[in-house]
């Protein structure tokens, strides 16, 4: 017998807005901060991101129709795709600062967000560029911002870390160390990475579960991070090279 939506299913479905015609009349798109080169669809206090990524079939809570209608109003805690991070500002500054890094390479931008990391590749004249990200909302605003750069995307909309690693030549991984389960999940993954001969991309601003014996510093560059409150100094984040363990070296510095 074939499935079919109960009731309930399709008040789910018809209670979350589409995301590409939520994030393109809702989002501003915009210059990233350290990156005038690149721009993408962001979050802001008035786009009530909330109706897009709240759990499915959950009704709006009072307070957040209320701020809603408040463009002074706090927003839910971003999700990853929302915003620039740290991690993947620092990573993309780094490539396009250095398109030998990619030029020419097939390069994957592990736990995608918004893209901006593969952006900067493709800019930078990798040969492919393929992003994996799993929020269903973060493939839409990934597709959304490579169009609004002119460039083109693979997109990948599964968890790839169970896995062997694609065919690829570098991966670039930002901002994937704020979670002992997240980080047990990536740190072998990149180790298989290691294994195939890919060279492993890391960008992180010093989150608490970032495997920093691996580490190598090749760059670091001031770029705000998410929650940081506007007008705070900046600090430090950096663009590691991911060793294999016998040759890990805390934070050490390239020559």
């Amino acid at each position: 017998m074939a499935d079919s939506l109960t009731v309930d299913d399709a008040a789910d479905t018809l209670s979350r807005p589409d995301p590409l015609t939520f994030i393109k009349a809702n989002m501003r798109i915009g210059p990233v901060a350290a990156l005038p080169e690149i721009r993408l669809y962001a979050a802001h206090p008035a786009s009530g991101l909330w109706r897009l990524t709240r759990p499915q079939g959950r009704a709006a809570e009072p307070e957040e129709e209320a701020n809603e209608a408040d463009e002074d109003g706090p927003e839910p805690q971003p999700p990853y795709w929302a915003y620039a991070w740290a991690g993947g500002a620092v990573l993309a500054r780094y490539i396009l600062d250095r398109p030998e890094t990619v030029a020419g390479l097939r390069v994957l931008d592990l736990g995608a967000g918004s893209g901006l990391v593969g952006i900067a590749a493709a800019r930078a004249g990798a040969s492919e560029v393929i992003a994996s990200e799993i929020d269903r909302n973060g493939v839409a605003a990934l597709g959304l911002n490579a169009a609004a750069n002119g460039v083109a995307i693979a997109v990948v909309g599964e968890d790839i870390t169970a896995g062997p690693p694609p065919p690829v030549d570098v991966v670039a991984a930002g901002d994937l160390f704020y979670r002992q389960d997240l980080a047990d999940r990536v740190i072998p993954f990149l180790d298989r990475c290691l294994a195939a001969g890919i060279n492993v991309l890391i960008g992180d601003p010093g989150r608490a579960y970032l495997p920093r014996s691996r580490l190598r510093l090749l760059a670091e560059y001031q770029v705000p991070d998410v929650g940081q409150a506007k007008g705070a100094a900046t600090k430090p984040s950096g663009v590691f090279s991911f060793e294999p363990e016998q040759l890990g070296g805390e934070f050490r510095s390239s020559p």
